[in-house]
C-alpha cells in the first residue's frame, strides 16, 4: 500500500481511458504495470435524424465523470488525491465522421461507425483504390458527406475520430496512432503514414467534384506506438478534471482505436497472432505475414499501433442480443423471489449451454440488432427460429445465442483461413463474454475450427491495453512486440482450448443452418 501510495503521489502511474459503445472506461496503473484503480460510466448512442450519434456534451460528460469516478476510488482506497500522472492514452471505438471548422467548431453531430448511410461512397473508394474501403471508415463518411453535397463540406478544416477528438481537447495535438487512422484512410505498412497514391486518388475524386479539400491536410498526423503525442495541457486538465486538483505535464502517447487496444490487451501484435475482441460488435485481427491475394468486401486491412498489416474481420453485432436474453432472465429471478445478482445469472446461463444437445435443438438465432456487410444486409432484426419439434430448453437456447454471437464472424473469417490460406498460429479472445470459462471460448474454437486461448487479462478490456501502451512511453528501447512479450506478458496466465472434433462438426452444422435460413431475416427487414 505504501508503495502504491507513493506511485500515485509521485505520478509514476499509466491512464488508460477508452471510449466504447456502451461504456467509458479508465485504469490507472502503476509502475510496474499493476491496476491502482479503475472505474466506467454506462452510455448509449442515440439515433438522431436517422443517424446514430453521441452528443457533444454526453461524450464531455462521460470522460469527467469516468475520471471523476477513478478519483474518487483512489481517495478511498488509498486515502491521497490524484493530482498528478505520468503518462496517459486515450482510445475509442474507431472509424466514424468528426469534422471541424477552422475555429474548431463541429459542424455535424458525430457519425459513429454503426451507421451504414455510406454505401454508395464506400463502393466507389473501393473502386478507385482497388483496396476495400468499408462502410463505417471516416474516408467514406467524408466522400459520402461530398457526394450528397451537404452545406457544411466546404467549411471542414479538418477531420478526426472520437480518440483523435478527446486527445486533441486534451492536448491541443491533432494526431492519431497508427492503428486508429488505418480505420480513417489506407495505411502504408512500409511508411507507417497514409498511402500516397490513394491520397492522389483521393483529391482527383474531391476535384471531380468542384471542391478544395486537400489531404492530408484535413486528417490528423500519423504516429506510431512509443512516439510522444504531446502533454496535458492547463486548459485539458481543466477539462479532464472540473476541481482543478490535477496538474498539467502528463505525457500523451498516441490515441488509439479499440482493435489496437484489443490487440495489446491479448499481446497480439507478432505476424501469424491475432485475437478476437467480443462486445457489442465482434472483430478478429490477424497480423499478416504477407498481403492478401485480392480484395475482400468482408475483409478490412489495418494495422497493429506500431504499424504492421493486419487482416480484420468486423461484425457490427455480437453481444446486443445475448445480453437482453440474460437481462430477461434476471428480471424473471427478481420477480421470483429469490433474487440474483446479474453476474451469477450469466454465470448459471452460461454454465447451461455445457449441456446443450449436440445439434442445439435446432434452434436457430440472429442476434442482428443493425446491418451486416458480411451478410449483405443493411439493417438487422433480432429474431430466434425454432422447429415444431424442436429441444426447446434452456441449454439449447443460450448455446444458440453465443454460437450466433460469432457466426457473422465465422463467415467472415472462412475467407482467411480458406480462400487466402492466411496462417494462424494463436487466437486470443478478449471481451467479457470470455469472463465465465470455457464457455464463449469453447463456442469460438469450435466455430472458427482454431485454438483459442484467454489469458487473465481478457476481461480488463481496452482502456488496459491502452494504460499499457502509455506505460510503453518508458520502455521504447524495446519494439512493441517484445515489451509485450517479455515486460507485461511474460507471467501472465492463460488457458487454450481446441475444440473436439465433435464440437467442430456441431458447430459447423449450426453455421450452414444460420446461413440458410437467412432469408428469414432479409424478409423481416421491412423498408420504410
Amino acid at each position: 500500500m505504501a508503495t502504491q501510495k507513493e506511485s500515485i503521489l509521485s505520478g509514476q502511474t499509466s491512464l488508460g481511458i477508452e471510449f466504447g459503445s456502451t461504456r467509458i472506461k479508465a485504469v490507472l496503473l502503476d509502475s510496474n504495470r499493476q491496476e491502482l484503480a479503475s472505474s466506467s460510466y454506462q452510455w448509449e448512442n442515440q439515433l438522431v435524424d436517422g443517424l446514430w450519434t453521441y452528443s457533444q456534451e454526453v461524450i464531455l460528460d462521460g470522460l469527467q465523470t469516468t475520471y471523476g469516478r477513478l478519483k474518487e476510488i483512489v481517495l478511498q482506497e488509498y486515502g491521497v488525491s490524484l493530482t498528478k500522472i505520468g503518462q496517459v492514452g486515450i482510445s475509442a471505438m474507431m472509424h466514424g465522421y468528426l469534422a471541424f471548422d477552422e475555429a474548431g467548431q463541429l459542424l455535424v453531430p458525430f457519425r459513429t461507425w454503426r451507421n451504414s448511410n455510406t454505401g454508395s461512397a464506400a463502393k466507389a473508394l473501393t473502386e478507385a483504390f482497388n483496396f476495400n474501403i468499408p462502410e463505417r471508415w471516416s474516408v467514406a463518411h467524408l466522400y459520402q458527406a461530398i457526394l450528397n453535397k451537404e452545406e457544411h463540406v466546404p467549411r471542414v478544416h479538418h477531420i478526426t475520430t472520437l480518440a483523435g477528438y478527446i486527445h486533441w481537447l486534451l492536448t491541443g495535438r491533432q494526431v492519431l496512432g497508427v492503428g486508429d487512422a488505418s480505420g480513417l484512410f489506407p495505411i502504408d505498412s512500409l511508411t507507417k503514414d497514409y498511402h500516397k497514391n490513394f491520397l492522389a486518388r483521393f483529391s482527383e475524386l474531391i476535384a471531380e467534384q468542384g471542391l478544395d479539400l486537400r489531404v492530408p491536410d484535413i486528417f490528423p498526423q500519423v504516429l506510431v506506438a512509443g512516439a510522444e503525442a504531446g502533454q496535458l495541457t492547463p486548459e485539458g486538465a481543466s477539462l479532464l478534471d472540473p476541481t482543478g486538483q490535477l496538474e498539467p505535464g502528463a505525457c500523451f502517447c498516441p490515441p488509439e482505436g479499440d482493435a489496437g487496444t484489443g490487440m495489446v490487451a491479448t499481446n497480439s501484435v507478432r505476424p501469424k497472432t491475432g485475437n478476437v475482441s467480443a462486445g457489442t460488435s465482434v472483430f478478429a485481427m490477424v497480423v499478416l505475414e504477407e498481403a492478401l491475394k485480392r480484395v475482400h468486401p468482408e475483409i478490412d486491412l489495418v494495422t497493429t499501433p506500431s504499424g504492421d498489416a493486419v487482416a480484420m474481420v468486423h461484425a457490427n453485432n455480437c453481444t446486443s442480443d445475448l445480453n437482453a436474453w440474460v437481462n430477461l432472465f434476471h428480471e424473471f429471478a427478481q420477480k421470483s423471489g429469490s433474487p440474483i445478482s446479474l453476474d451469477e445469472t450469466y454465470q448459471l446461463l452460461f454454465e447451461s449451454a455445457l449441456k446443450a444437445d449436440s445439434d442445439t435443438g435446432q434452434l436457430v438465432s440472429y442476434g442482428l440488432f443493425s446491418g451486416e456487410n458480411i451478410l449483405g444486409l443493411d439493417q438487422g432484426r433480432p429474431i430466434l427460429l425454432r422447429e415444431a419439434n424442436s429441444q426447446f430448453n434452456l441449454a439449447n437456447l443460450m448455446k444458440s445465442h453465443i454460437l450466433s454471437a460469432f457466426s457473422t464472424l465465422a463467415i467472415g473469417m472462412e475467407i482467411l483461413t480458406q480462400e487466402e490460406q492466411v496462417p494462424i498460429d494463436s487466437l486470443l479472445g478478449h471481451g467479457g463474454i470470455f469472463a465465465t470459462p470455457r464457455v464463449a471460448q469453447e463456442c469460438l474454437s469450435a466455430i472458427l475450427d482454431l485454438p483459442i486461448s484467454v489469458t487473465e487479462t481478457a476481461n480488463t478490456g481496452g482502456a488496459w491495453g491502452m494504460a499499457i501502451l502509455a506505460d510503453y512511453l518508458n520502455h521504447t528501447d524495446k519494439n512493441l512486440e517484445d515489451y509485450l512479450e517479455n515486460t507485461v506478458f511474460y507471467e501472465t496466465a492463460s488457458s487454450s482450448i481446441e475444440a473436439s472434433t465433435g464440437a467442430v462438426q456441431a458447430a459447423q452444422t449450426y453455421l450452414e443452418r444460420f446461413k440458410s435460413n437467412l432469408e428469414v431475416e432479409r424478409s423481416a427487414i421491412v423498408k420504410k
